[in-house]
């Protein structure tokens, strides 16, 4: 029970590697707010995953509003506070990555792409940070960046620039928070197979030749992701702060 008792906001947690956190944080005894887009077709799962943390024994409530949004923080917040009295963990996760060549970017594609990944990040971690301040027993935030922070990609023009930022952002952070207690570290996922990528890897060539890259023979699971976040959400890493652990399979490091 890592978490337990603690308050944790998670966003993008309706599906993938969002979903997986919150269920293991619930598993180490955290209640959960559960970040969505507000959108209809979402809620049914949002709902199947609410039932799941109470028969778990810990509590949930759910926010839908758009990660872009520079509101949507705030919106977050408050619901942990009048649920679950405050704010002790934030997990930063939403992110979306349409996959497009650069030379002819829509404006409208890039706009929200950066303002998904990147804006709305910034204001709900501003959101988060503010929170654990007034409440003075710190905190910890945790960005899901990608080893798309550290490596390029031709349709990825207006994604890992994203993803970059994400991880400036927890550094910088860690420096202006530390003083309050404020934990920042980031994550650094390889391949890992959601519904961000799936369209991608439906190709058997590519699929395969990813998994040719990483040294686990494998690609990644949301769940995979899991452990790491509840791990910096706690106290056994009580000590770590501007951090980024990649969780890749080794994927980065294979050169050959």
């Amino acid at each position: 029970m890592l978490l337990n008792d603690k308050s944790v906001i998670i966003t993008g947690a309706s599906r993938g590697i969002g979903r997986a956190a919150a269920l293991e944080c619930a598993r180490q005894g955290a209640n959960v707010v559960i970040g969505y887009s507000g959108s209809a077709s979402s809620r049914p799962a949002v709902d199947e995953l609410i039932a799941e943390i109470e028969a778990l024994g810990r509590r949930a409530c759910a926010v839908g509003a758009p990660a872009g949004d520079a509101d949507t923080g705030d919106k977050l917040v408050e619901a942990a506070v009048e649920h679950f009295g405050g704010v002790d963990v934030f997990v930063n996760n939403a992110g979306i990555c349409p996959f497009h060549a650069f030379l002819d970017m829509p404006k409208e594609l890039y706009l929200e792409t950066v303002n998904t990944n990147l804006n709305g990040a910034f204001f709900a971690v501003q959101a988060a940070a503010n929170q654990m301040k007034r409440q003075g027993r710190g905190g910890a935030i945790i960005a899901v960046s990608s080893i798309s922070a550290l490596v390029g990609g031709g349709m990825q023009t207006h994604y890992t620039p994203t993803k970059a930022g994400l991880l400036s952002l927890m550094q910088s952070c860690a420096i202006a928070l530390g003083p309050y207690g404020i934990r920042c570290n980031a994550l650094l996922p390889g391949t890992i197979e959601t519904d961000i990528n799936k369209d991608d890897l439906a190709d058997a060539e590519k699929r395969e030749y990813m998994v040719s890259r990483t040294p686990l023979g494998r690609l990644g699971r949301p769940d995979d992701l899991a452990g790491p976040i509840a791990f910096l959400a706690s106290d056994m890493s009580q000590y770590v702060t501007g951090a980024s652990l990649l969780v890749d399979g080794g994927m980065f490091v294979n050169l050959q």
